[in-house]
């Protein structure tokens, strides 16, 4: 199990209402994006930008899917990995060569800076106990233990 604690309640209940803005905000952004998958960047910035059409999609999976398992839990720590990728090649790729500044200018980076952070956030505190990945964890937990009980009363 990649989480050996289930967080408290109140940090739980916390980590729940980030994951579902955050996961809401990725599918929607990422619904245009699903509907020309091989195309969206080239739609949506223009011709002088390009990634190869397998890229875009892979992005236009990501935030959809990944927006969707955000928002109920379901492998948080593959979900996040996935987001934080994709928000770091937003500003390396595409914020900092247009000049963008971090806050406060019309062109900044701050609002992809933000997702990054939340993802890195799920990969360091899991999430939380209110998800599918925590109730699996509950489940595989029990599991086993049910296991070693009956273990131990065939060995008596």
């Amino acid at each position: 199990m990649l989480y050996h604690e289930i967080a408290p309640t109140r940090a739980s209940i916390g980590v729940l209402l980030l994951r579902v803005i955050v996961g809401l905000a990725f599918v929607v952004h990422g619904w245009p994006k699903i509907h020309n998958p091989g195309s969206w960047m080239t739609m949506t910035m223009g011709a002088h930008v390009f990634a190869p059409p397998w890229l875009q999609a892979i992005v236009a999976i990501v935030e959809v899917f990944g927006g969707i398992a955000l928002i109920v839990g379901f492998l948080t720590p593959l979900v996040a990995l996935g987001i934080l990728v994709d928000m770091a090649v937003a500003i390396i790729a595409v914020e900092l060569p247009k000049g963008a500044h971090w806050i406060g200018e019309q062109t900044s980076f701050e609002v992809p800076l933000f997702y990054l952070v939340a993802m890195l956030t799920f990969l360091l505190t899991g999430p939380g106990r209110f998800s599918v990945d925590a109730m699996l964890a509950r489940r595989s937990i029990s599991a086993g233990s049910g296991s070693a009980s009956r273990t131990r009363s065939a060995q008596t």
